[in-house]
């Protein structure tokens, strides 16, 4: 019986959702383009513009790239696919596909093989991100503007929110190392164990060590890169962990 999150319908559903997002982004890279140049701007001011945001997304690129083939593993290639090559991100997506899962006992690290299972994951991952959909053109101004009062108010406001936005940011990544070291399902089945505690570790390292040699070197082209090298590097050592370690070492988690 065929797979049924890598169907013809599924891929025929990623290709529509994909040709029209790259339809609306040509639409609107024309209308920049002829609206860039009834501004006076020249033709190698707008392709230097381009080329550095060509550039700019490759980074990006490739952290959605290992946020697919994370995903892959339990939802299949398409649907994370499609999620994020339109709107998805990878705190995100990770975490709503694993709490949803967390709620049938189960994780990312193991396939999805009920459609009623992988219907609920795929309608919790869209939900979540359709309200950003909604609110953002009907309030994205009267919040702005509500921002921008609140910092201009005094520096002592504008350090608070500073602090408020690093906290946020703290807090997801926070989320992630307790995944790693202790998560489980609630009831009781989890993934942490050696292997998640390897590649959390090898991923800060690597993260470290690069951080510092952009800094040293002021290598500002290679810190957006950072992250998602971190994340390959991770990888390619679980990779080698599994092959060389002994299965009950390489494959013990807290929670069998």
């Amino acid at each position: 019986m065929a797979d049924f999150k890598e169907s013809g319908f599924m891929y025929g559903l990623a290709a529509f959702v994909i040709l029209f997002v790259v339809i609306e982004s040509v639409f609107f890279i024309v209308k920049a383009w002829k609206r860039g140049r009834e501004l006076g701007l020249s033709k190698e001011t707008m392709k230097n513009a381009a080329l550095s945001s060509v550039v700019f997304t490759i980074a990006p690129a490739l952290s959605i790239l290992t946020t697919v083939i994370v995903l892959a593993s339990a939802l299949g290639l398409v649907l994370p696919w499609i999620r994020l090559s339109v709107i998805g991100n990878l705190a995100y997506e990770t975490v709503a596909s694993e709490t949803m899962l967390n709620v049938f006992g189960s994780t990312l690290s193991t396939e999805i093989t009920d459609p009623a299972q992988f219907g609920a994951v795929a309608w919790v991952m869209t939900i979540g991100t359709s309200f950003a959909l909604v609110l953002a053109p009907l309030m994205c101004k009267t919040i702005q503007k509500k921002v921008g009062k609140a910092v201009n108010k005094s520096e002592k406001t504008t350090k608070a929110a500073d602090v408020i936005s690093a906290a946020a940011f703290i807090g997801i990544i926070a989320a992630f190392i307790a995944r790693a070291i202790y998560g489980k399902t609630p009831d009781g089945i989890g993934d942490a164990g050696v292997m998640s505690v390897c590649t959390l570790v090898t991923a800060i390292i690597v993260s470290l060590i690069l951080e510092t040699l952009c800094e040293k070197f002021s290598l500002k082209k290679l810190q957006p890169f950072a992250m998602p090298l971190s994340m390959f590097a991770a990888m390619g050592v679980a990779v080698l962990l599994n092959q060389v370690l002994p299965e009950q070492i390489s494959g013990l988690t807290w929670w069998s």
